[in-house]
């Protein structure tokens, strides 16, 4: 498996703190089938600040040190990016980072809003060329409160990545059941484990594939693990077509 988002970049942000953490976090993935995974440090969130050729160095590092440690596992470079008015002049200044160096740029709300300028800053992002992944959005508290708008984001071309442990019900059942009706009604494209530690930030990656097979089937199963494997590789991902939606109400959208 891909995991499209981690913070296993040691001491950089509120992921792994230490070369010792990073070991333990990638024997953890390992050990989930993931043979990918992206560093996404968070940047300007208010806490961190982590740096397009920043990144890239400490990647380099990391990749090293799990060759001499003999761990299976690779490290690609990313970014979780807190949405901002500066943007599209970062990107400019060549700060931001997309994806493994790809079109995709992930796109961080703050836990509990969405901020007013944002359907305008993810149509900015378009324009210059890439397109956002709205992060873990299940989290989100206007989201979850007001779940048309995401639906207009998607709609307008924005991607989303649910949260692995969120699929499982690790951030609660509220949250779990707004992740599922976001699943079933084809709002998300992605899954991806947003882990931070081995504790109480873990992978979860292969329990949430499962229970995505179990609960919607192999389609959205393959449909969603093939989705990582085409952002890597800087293609077009799938979708579902509009006659393969359940054809339930979500939430009053449809």
């Amino acid at each position: 498996m891909i995991d499209i988002h981690s913070h296993i970049l040691p001491g950089v942000d509120d992921g792994a703190q230490t070369e010792e953490d990073s070991l333990a976090m990638a024997r953890q993935a390992v050990e989930q089938g993931i043979h990918t995974i992206i560093a996404t440090p968070h940047h300007k969130n208010g806490n961190y600040e982590n740096e397009r050729d920043t990144i890239i160095t400490h990647v380099g590092i990391l990749n090293d040190l799990f060759a001499k440690e003999d761990i299976p596992l690779e490290v690609l470079p990313g970014q979780e990016l807190r949405i901002n008015g500066q943007i599209i002049e970062d990107i400019g200044r060549g700060e931001i980072l997309a994806l493994n160096k790809t079109k995709y740029l992930f796109v961080e709300f703050p836990s509990t809003s969405v901020p007013r300028y944002a359907t305008q800053m993810l149509f900015d992002i378009q324009v210059a060329g890439y397109t956002p992944v709205i992060v873990h959005p299940e989290r989100n508290r206007q989201l979850l409160e007001h779940p048309g708008q995401l639906y207009e984001f998607v709609r307008n071309g924005a991607l989303t990545q649910l949260t692995a442990g969120s699929v499982i019900g690790k951030f609660g059942k509220n949250i779990q059941k707004f992740t599922h009706q976001l699943i079933e009604a084809n709002q998300t494209h992605f899954i991806a484990s947003d882990a931070h530690n081995i504790t109480n930030r873990g992978f979860y990656l292969d329990e949430a594939f499962q229970e995505v097979k179990n609960s919607f089937g192999n389609e959205y199963y393959y449909l969603l693990l093939e989705n990582s494997q085409l952002l890597v590789d800087n293609m077009n991902v799938n979708k579902m077509e509009p006659e393969m939606i359940r054809k339930k109400k979500f939430l009053g959208l449809f």
